[in-house]
């Protein structure tokens, strides 16, 4: 069974697993972070949080097609699971109540 929380890291991974949809392999969502989050990421670290998640039953993963800039190597894509996004959401519930506490952090909708 899965714990009730997720590190930070693999939640940023979950996350992006879920934006990028079919987009969503290893390089891809090394890229993505580094691109939007300046962040440098080991890829190494990727896959490792990614097979992590994959056990923990958020995300799915298969194969895709072979293409010639990968020198005939395949994709391994991933997919969120309806548990992968009842787990962000509750994660985004949480970190909205917490900021909710803050007065300073004026949070719109709420």
């Amino acid at each position: 069974m899965a714990k009730d929380y997720l590190g930070e890291f693999e939640e940023l991974i979950l996350t992006m697993v879920g934006a990028l949809q079919e987009d969503a392999y290893g390089a891809a969502i090394a890229e993505e972070i580094e691109t939007r989050l300046k962040r440098e990421v080991n890829l190494s670290a990727v896959h490792v949080t990614l097979y992590r998640l994959e056990d923990k039953g958020f995300i799915k993963s298969k194969l895709g097609g072979a293409t010639n800039e990968r020198g005939g190597r395949r994709k391994r894509i991933y997919t969120i699971t309806s548990a992968g996004m009842a787990m962000l959401r509750a994660m985004k519930n949480a970190r909205v109540d917490l900021w909710k506490m803050i007065p300073q952090l004026k949070i719109s909708g709420s």
